[in-house]
């Protein structure tokens, strides 16, 4: 009697470590020391805005910044909130570093309208509130849809001008463009809850769906680039997650949408290695682990997760073990280290393969601020 009273209680306690283990792979709110949500978006949001906002540097910078606020947002940090916001001013129209801003018609150049909608966003009913960053973020999203001109360059146009069919004259069709154009749009319909902003978007990211994903769940860098490579996967995966925030449930475009993220974040999990990372080019394991990507992945997830469109038992194990990956390249100096250089499209399999890893590269710093916000986001 004795030994079978052993056994079972060895079999109970063998049970309840197994559900415990469990709950563990799940859990996206509880972490090991060093890893904490809080304290590392705190942290990179801080070394942003007294390292690295002093000069205006295109996309990447765009990024962090909507990274930043967003975080201080979520952590109700108005002090950030208001530092951040400080060291935009100069650069609207008519301050002392307005020059900085760039003026292409492209998708790189008109994102840089997402920080001034995000402080509107922010600042709305507060003492503080300028009409400024409303109206020069509207701008840049209405250019976007505006007519083309015929004395409008538009680099890298993959679409007929004369016959768009509802996308923007910047269109390319490059896997990035799926965050750099739809935030931008995003913003817009948050800022105003204008419809049309969100409609163009969606009507967009259908275009970039059917063009772009192959049957694995994966997206080329481009049609003519049949490569995986990992941040311009991430760039699709994150603006994805982003849409179907603020997509009603009823769009008409969000059944197909929600399809091809679902379609995405299933290969995701298989192809997330032993470590938590997913590699520069995701399909060749020979390839570096690499940050930004990773990030932004981990962004997906869980963003997927928290609000219920993805299967937590599932999934909820490679969103946390992908944020604890991702946090072991923060350096001590709060800099996302082995990120993925800029790089434009090309079909050749080594030229990504010889991809430069960088430190402190804006591109790694900003998912890792909207993983950040993700994880410690309780509504949309």
């Amino acid at each position: 009697m004795k030994t079978r009273i052993q056994a079972l209680l060895c079999a109970s306690l063998a049970l309840a470590v197994a559900h415990a283990s469990t709950a563990q792979q799940t859990d996206l709110t509880h972490w090991p020391h060093g890893d904490s949500p809080a304290e590392i978006g705190k942290a990179l949001a801080e070394h942003f805005l007294t390292a690295q906002a002093g000069k205006f540097s295109g996309y990447p910078m765009v990024c962090t910044w909507y990274g930043a606020l967003t975080f201080a947002q979520i952590a109700h940090d108005d002090d950030l909130r208001d530092r951040l916001v400080a060291r935009f001013t100069p650069m609207l129209p008519g301050g002392a570093e307005a020059d900085r801003m760039p003026k292409r018609h492209h998708v790189d150049d008109s994102i840089v309208g997402v920080v001034p909608l995000e402080i509107a966003i922010q600042t709305k009913g507060l003492p503080a509130y300028d009409p400024r960053y409303l109206e020069y973020g509207l701008s840049w999203a209405d250019r976007q849809w505006a007519p083309p001109q015929p004395d409008v360059a538009y680099p890298e146009a993959a679409v007929p001008l004369d016959n768009l069919q509802g996308l923007s004259p910047e269109t390319r069709f490059w896997v990035d463009d799926m965050y750099m154009l739809v935030m931008l749009q995003l913003e817009a319909y948050r800022a105003t809850g204008d419809r049309k902003y969100l409609d163009r978007d969606a009507h967009e990211m259908v275009a970039y769906l059917d063009r772009l994903q192959q049957p694995n769940g994966l997206f080329f860098h481009a049609p003519d680039v049949k490569y995986f490579w990992g941040r311009g996967d991430g760039w699709f995966a994150a603006g994805m997650a982003e849409m179907l925030r603020s997509l009603p449930a009823d769009h008409p475009d969000r059944p197909r949408i929600l399809k091809g993220y679902k379609l995405m974040m299933a290969a995701l999990v298989k192809y997330q290695a032993a470590d938590g990372m997913w590699r520069e080019l995701i399909d060749h394991p020979e390839a570096w682990p690499e940050s930004s990507s990773s990030a932004m992945f981990s962004f997906a997830l869980i963003t997927g997760v928290k609000h219920g469109w993805l299967d937590a038992a599932t999934y909820a194990p490679g969103a946390r073990r992908g944020w604890i990956a991702v946090t072991g390249y923060v350096d001590q100096n709060h800099d996302v280290t082995q990120v993925c250089e800029g790089t434009g499209k090309k079909d050749d399999l080594q030229y990504y393969l010889d991809r430069r890893r960088q430190t402190g590269n804006l591109h790694g710093q900003a998912p890792v601020l909207w993983a950040a916000s993700a994880l410690l986001r309780d509504g949309n």
